[in-house]
């Protein structure tokens, strides 16, 4: 599915240094009302991110528990199945991955299902920026993004000039979705400006790239922490926020899941821009997926239960949902061996 022209904006942002940066990102630079000085300073955007609401995290437990009671129709569930299967990200992240493995999956983003060419293909395919050519010339014009996650994914331990080296090499080689990390250290040490303007810089480095902003939430301790990352990363111009790498546990859970949605709903409601936002790691089965489009619908409405505003991080999770699919279609369980291992 084609992005939105809104879904590609460029956040609009404020930097301390704008001669630092090139034309294009300095017209690019326009605060965003009424956050216009909050980057002015470190202790000015300390002062902003912790003056938000803070979080009742009993509060957002007993939520998600009884929004994850709610059970569906046999009809919405066919909805439900298709519109998550629109929405993954197929992933492989792994350091044995190779060419055969990533044109294997790309044939599998196109047609997920080759027995039901109804079946809705799914939004993109997430790789190693050094595979993303790969991965373009496998997909060619099906309309599959091609994610690659950069910046020294997933510890993000390396120096700026490396972490946009990483983005401009994984653009160059044919993606148009960038997944990046922040700096963890640099968050939890408070050094919030610092966190900011390597997402700015990161942004400029994508180009015309969609940016998808990994918070590593199972690193961040609490969820008010969660709630400043999400809020640096909106502020800096990021298209998406995004939980988890997958390579940390916890990954994508439900109260964080709500504290980010609740993010994206705040910030639109302040300054008109919608964000995106990808749950990824330890989203496995259909049951997973269809509380978290629940999630969205109660949280932030319907308008984010589209591919441009809501992906799913995940390897495995595509099976499931086939296997559902199947099911309400043919009236009994195909069993795992009716798709393909990954």
């Amino acid at each position: 599915m084609p992005l939105s022209a809104q879904g590609r904006m460029s956040g609009m942002t404020h930097v301390l240094d704008p001669d630092a940066l090139s034309d294009d990102a300095r017209a690019l630079s326009v605060p965003l009302p009424p956050y216009r000085d909050v980057t002015r300073s470190d202790s000015a955007f300390r002062a902003f991110l912790h003056g938000l609401p803070g979080v009742d995290q009993v509060g957002a437990e007993a939520r998600v528990a009884q929004l994850g009671t709610r059970s569906i129709k046999t009809t919405s569930k066919a909805w439900a199945i298709d519109t998550a299967i629109s929405m993954v990200d197929l992933t492989t992240l792994e350091g044995a991955d190779t060419p055969g493995k990533v044109r294997s999956l790309a044939a599998k983003a196109k047609s997920p299902d080759p027995t039901d060419p109804t079946c809705p293909r799914v939004a993109a395919v997430c790789v190693y920026g050094d595979l993303a050519g790969v991965a373009r010339e496998a997909l060619g014009d099906s309309g599959v993004h091609v994610a690659a996650v950069a910046t020294a994914f997933p510890s993000g331990r390396a120096s700026r000039a490396v972490k946009l080296a990483d983005v401009r090499d994984a653009v160059q080689n044919g993606a148009d979705e960038i997944d990046m990390v922040i700096d963890r250290g640099a968050f939890l040490s408070g050094r919030y400006l610092e966190v900011y303007e390597e997402i700015v810089a990161v942004k400029e480095a994508c180009g015309d790239a969609h940016l998808k902003v990994i918070l590593e939430t199972g690193e961040l301790v609490t969820l008010d922490n969660v709630r400043r990352a999400s809020w640096i990363a909106m502020l800096a111009g990021g298209d998406f926020i995004k939980t988890s790498t997958g390579k940390v546990s916890p990954a994508a859970t439900l109260p964080v899941g709500l504290v980010m949605l609740e993010a994206v709903r705040d910030f639109r409601a302040a300054t008109g821009r919608q964000i995106g936002f990808k749950p990824a790691g330890g989203i496995r089965t259909t049951k997973d997926a269809i509380k978290h489009l629940v999630l969205i619908n109660e949280t932030v409405g319907p308008d984010w239960l589209h591919a441009d505003w809501f992906r799913f991080g995940a390897s495995s999770l595509l099976n499931d949902l086939l296997l559902q699919r199947q099911k309400l279609r043919t009236g009994h369980y195909s069993g795992p061996d009716h798709v393909t291992v990954d």
